[in-house]
């Protein structure tokens, strides 16, 4: 199930946040501090307040556990691509090879679609992430381009899906 992020999730999202596997191709690639993700939680949840989307919240509906997320946002920290809007999802290590992850994120894009009516999103994925890119194939998304994360030097792949 998904729902907008609330700031109270902080702690379920320290989960992913502080493993070093999940976080491997994320950014700089190394976890997050327990402050660090109250501040960016508070931060989504105030995106969702004052425009009506952003991180979604994927919660297990059997255990009614936050899992992990699916996002919407700007990536701004890739600005060649823009203006555009971002396909993201990052689940708990314990729940993966369960399919969360193509689920959220195709239930996030028809959001996108639907309600927000865009006509594309993209994901911008780290090149080494196997994983996510399974994800975006799951998706149906091809590949747009390939470039560097200006300030990481990060190699990255864009993908794009189309409504």
């Amino acid at each position: 199930m998904l729902r907008p992020i609330a700031a109270d999730d902080a702690e379920a999202m320290q989960v992913m946040n502080a493993d070093p596997e999940v976080m491997r191709y994320i950014g700089a690639g190394v976890p997050l501090t327990p402050a660090e993700t109250e501040a960016r939680t508070a931060k989504a949840a105030a995106h969702w307040d004052a425009y009506g989307w952003g991180v979604f919240a994927a919660v297990e509906v059997d255990t009614g556990t936050l899992v992990g997320w699916a996002a919407l946002a700007t990536p701004t920290f890739l600005p060649e691509i823009l203006p555009v809007t971002e396909l993201g999802w990052r689940m708990r290590r314990d729940r993966w090879g369960r399919g969360y992850a193509p689920e959220a994120a195709r239930a996030a894009a028809g959001f996108a679609f639907g309600e927000l009516g865009l006509d594309r999103v993209v994901s911008c994925i780290h090149a080494e992430n196997a994983a996510s890119i399974r994800v975006a194939a799951k998706l149906g998304m091809s590949l747009e381009r390939e470039t560097l994360i200006p300030g990481f030097e990060v190699p990255c792949k864009v993908f794009e899906l189309k409504a």
